[in-house]
């Protein structure tokens, strides 16, 4: 029989390198993770500007659609410009921008408290001869958080395609937002009125056509889905509203 001590001991060494040994893997295993993530958020972006990759060519199709990266403040102003691997303007680039932070901190703000000035990214895409702009998003469906991509055209009004993902929203209900049946009533739709509104886009209980919201700023929603279909609208909204300013900036120059 062992004495007490010695299987104290015993435990003790095997807690001890089998913690070491998963502190070690953990480590070893962070490159892969990170490169990971990049890519997905890579493919992604591409996706919204209906770009189809694969993790083997996600970096080489970026580099090619993706002619630069912007970062405006909430009064629409370019901080930071980033393109052909160089800064234009600024040092900060919009693909290392964490959105949910910088969201956080607009919330603060809002509610008095002191806060580092957020800052918002965007993609532009140059496909068929023509500028796409490519807004990231984030914000709470039903059980986590959500997030996707949405792109415009050069008009910074008519959708070209959007991208949704979510954490643990519930199969056959909310997660169909990530859908192709879901994502594809997006293209054509109109973010701003025709007097230049901002409207955004609604995702509708039931039917846009059983509703009174106008079907250029509408889509369907998820049966049985309704508190994601809610979390999707206001993230489209409180996501697109942080680019109103900089869009009509530009759409008047």
């Amino acid at each position: 029989m062992y004495s007490n001590g010695y299987i104290f001991r015993y435990a003790s060494i095997m807690v001890i390198l089998v913690a070491a040994l998963l502190s070690a893997a953990a480590i070893l295993l962070q490159p892969a993770q990170e490169r990971n993530v990049k890519i997905e958020k890579i493919q992604d972006i591409l996706r919204s500007a209906n770009i189809e990759s694969t993790t083997s060519n996600a970096e080489e199709l970026y580099e090619k659609y993706i002619v630069k990266e912007i970062v405006i403040n909430s009064a629409g102003e370019e901080l930071g410009v980033y393109a052909n691997g160089a800064f234009e303007k600024g040092d900060r680039r919009a693909f290392l921008i964490d959105l949910k932070t910088e969201l956080k901190a607009k919330q603060q703000i809002k509610q008095g408290k002191p806060a580092q000035e957020p800052v918002f990214p965007i993609f532009v895409c140059h496909k068929d001869n023509e500028d796409i702009f490519i807004i990231p998003l984030y914000g709470m469906g039903l059980w986590g958080p959500v997030w996707g991509n949405i792109a415009l055209k050069g008009d910074l009004n008519t959708v070209v395609g959007v991208t949704f993902g979510h954490k643990g929203e519930t199969p056959g209900l909310g997660a169909e937002i990530s859908t192709d049946i879901f994502t594809d009533q997006f293209p054509s739709k109109k973010i701003f009125d025709e007097n230049g509104n901002f409207k955004s886009i609604v995702v509708v209980k039931g039917s846009v056509s059983n509703s009174n919201i106008n079907p250029a700023h509408g889509v369907d929603g998820i049966s049985g889905g309704t508190i994601t279909s809610n979390g999707v609208s206001a993230m489209i909204n409180d996501g697109l509203e942080n680019y109103v300013t900089y869009f009509k900036n530009q759409k008047a120059i």
